[in-house]
């Protein structure tokens, strides 16, 4: 079994918004509308009664997350929605009706009706990119280097994102990044168990994964 998803450095994440840029820019997706979301939660107290500085705040990126159980594609009557082999959920254009049954099931709110083709879209995992071997947009573009790409079965160490361009010897063209890997594990500050976290799971199964360290997850609210 294969299923892709994206697991998301939250203490690396700068809310560049490099990410929705991507995605915008290479699925011509419409202006007003996203398929990924970078959202900022807090500033917070750190605890209660806590005033500035002592606050904590940190970049929440959401989209699609390719749910195990999906109930977009439990209510879909033709089922346009559908789920691939590597496990990503996907559309098929020709045959959604645009009834929007989907995106009422959705319990994130990351699908969308294209008004002009009146059909339901969403984020594809970049299903064009990943099924010859490259990273998502997301995953590519992200300057912080805070999102990586793999598949669950292999466990989260093994995602992977562009390599870490060292400029002080060997190569550092953009074309070397591109094509060179590194993995989670490699790359971030060790975490915990505890550390890693989901959206909340209305029966779906989100498979995203979201690390955070040191700080209050608010991603189940």
């Amino acid at each position: 079994m294969t299923h892709y998803a994206i697991a998301t450095d939250l203490n690396r994440c700068v809310g560049c918004l490099a990410c929705s840029v991507a995605c915008k820019a290479l699925n011509g997706v419409p202006i007003g509308n996203f398929w990924n979301k970078t959202l900022r939660i807090g500033p917070n107290p750190k605890s209660e009664g806590d005033v500035f500085p002592n606050v904590e705040m940190y970049f929440l990126t959401v989209q699609c997350q390719h749910c195990k159980n999906p109930a977009c594609v439990q209510v879909c009557p033709t089922e346009a929605s559908h789920v691939l082999e590597d496990g990503t959920v996907q559309i098929d254009k020709s045959k959604c009706i645009g009834c929007q049954f989907c995106a009422m099931a959705c319990p994130y709110g990351v699908r969308y009706l294209n008004e002009e083709e009146r059909v339901v879209e969403k984020c594809t995992l970049c299903e064009q990119r990943i099924s010859q071997g490259e990273l998502p947009a997301c995953v590519a573009q992200c300057g912080g280097r805070a999102r990586f790409f793999g598949d669950l079965d292999e466990g989260v160490d093994s995602f992977e994102a562009p390599w870490v361009v060292d400029v002080t010897e060997g190569d550092p063209s953009y074309e070397k990044g591109q094509k060179t890997r590194i993995t989670l594990k490699e790359c971030v500050q060790e975490y915990a168990e505890s550390d890693i976290h989901h959206l909340p799971n209305a029966g779906n199964d989100p498979a995203f994964v979201y690390v955070l360290r040191n700080r209050t997850w608010q991603g189940g609210e």
